[in-house]
């Protein structure tokens, strides 16, 4: 089913279709001791709290063309925050020729979109180990949405909304909706991969592995951080203040808990 934009679709009342896009990043890094770990997640419980996020969430909202109609936002005791947000759809001024090609989405404030009635979440995760000094902050993002553009649209600023070792995300398509004639429709956009809403200059940074079930309208695409610079990932502290063997015992642990994260088992036991 390829279209241009002046093949539009004459559906049989509104888009039924329901596209979801769920976002997975994890943030890792290394705290030597128990107040290095405890201000990590103060840290990310500032920087990622419900007002932040908010923020983001709302300026999802623009790139999909969204009418924001009510927010529920929370701040969670000992960590951890979570924002949902419902949206209707909002005013079109002309349905875009992005809308059908596989291509990454634009950063706010550069486009109106059809949007129907739907919903944007997130929550977080931080968390640590006692004993491994590994810590790790996990943030997923759904975006459901019905109508003409694909939420995989957002992806892009979603991507540079965090700091990301590794990312996971799937996004299916759900229902079907019916063409003028009565022909019923299950997909009503080409997809061949994820990683084609990905822009070029972020995929050149990651490690990446697709599985797709494409008869079932299913996509999936992991994602892992090429390079490795241990200062990157040492919390207040620096590895000029580490010996070499310090150094390499922090770097199998983490490169370790990045590996397991990406592949989704235990490996390292």
């Amino acid at each position: 089913m390829k279209l241009t934009p002046e093949q539009r679709i004459e559906l049989h009342g509104f888009n039924n279709l329901t596209k979801s896009l769920s976002f997975n990043m994890y943030d890792i890094c290394f705290t030597k001791t128990k107040k290095d770990r405890e201000a990590y997640i103060e840290y990310i419980d500032e920087q990622y709290n419900a007002d932040r996020l908010t923020e983001i969430l709302q300026n999802v909202a623009d790139i999909i063309g969204a009418h924001v109609l009510n927010i529920a936002k929370q701040d969670y005791v000992p960590q951890g925050a979570s924002v949902t947000v419902l949206v209707s759809e909002g005013p079109v001024v002309e349905v875009p020729a992005e809308s059908y090609e596989e291509s990454p989405g634009p950063l706010p404030d550069n486009v109106v979109i059809q949007l129907d009635k739907s919903h944007i979440t997130v929550h977080t995760y931080p968390e640590y180990h006692p004993d491994e000094g590994i810590s790790t902050f996990r943030a997923d993002i759904d975006v459901s949405t019905c109508g003409e553009i694909s939420p995989l649209k957002a992806l892009n600023y979603l991507i540079r909304s965090f700091e990301t070792d590794v990312m996971s995300i799937d996004y299916r398509v759900r229902g079907f909706t019916r063409a003028k004639d009565g022909h019923k429709l299950f997909i009503d956009h080409e997809i061949n991969s994820i990683q084609n809403y990905i822009p070029d200059d972020v995929k050149e940074e990651f490690d990446m592995i697709d599985v797709n079930v494409y008869q079932e309208n299913i996509f999936h695409t992991k994602c892992k951080l090429k390079e490795f610079d241990l200062d990157n990932y040492l919390f207040a502290q620096s590895k000029k203040n580490l010996n070499d063997e310090e150094a390499a015992e922090i770097t199998e642990r983490i490169t370790n808990e990045m590996d397991e994260i990406f592949y989704g088992k235990n490996i390292y036991e």
